[in-house]
């Protein structure tokens, strides 16, 4: 038998463990938790109302889409992936927002109609 210097496994890999990508995880943790402080900061020292609901409703969406394209890797596919992904989640919450529009003003007209 011969000794050989050099294994690989059966798909052509070598043994070699890839390095860490610790400066990759740490950029995303710290922004992540800058984004949820500047969150926590509008939602507990702003006064309620809707500018207020506005900035914290904005600044969420945006983490969501920062973990949707670090966490499941979005952001380093090709651009018409990105784009079928993002226009029918688009759509799907103008759809939400006509909707509830439509309907409080069905609602209230009915109310009136009958009161």
């Amino acid at each position: 038998m011969a000794s050989h210097s050099h294994h690989t496994d059966e798909f052509g890999h070598t043994g070699e463990i890839p390095k860490a990508q610790t400066k990759g995880i740490w950029k995303t943790f710290f922004i992540l938790c800058a984004l949820t402080a500047v969150e926590f900061a509008f939602a507990f020292m702003m006064d309620p109302g809707t500018l207020r609901n506005s900035i914290f409703i904005i600044l969420t969406l945006f983490k969501a889409f920062y973990i949707v394209g670090e966490f499941m890797h979005l952001k380093h596919e090709v651009k018409s992936l990105i784009w079928t992904v993002l226009v029918p989640t688009v759509l799907l919450v103008w759809l939400l927002v006509a909707l509830l529009v439509e309907g409080t003003f069905y609602g209230e007209s009915v109310f009136n109609y009958f009161k």
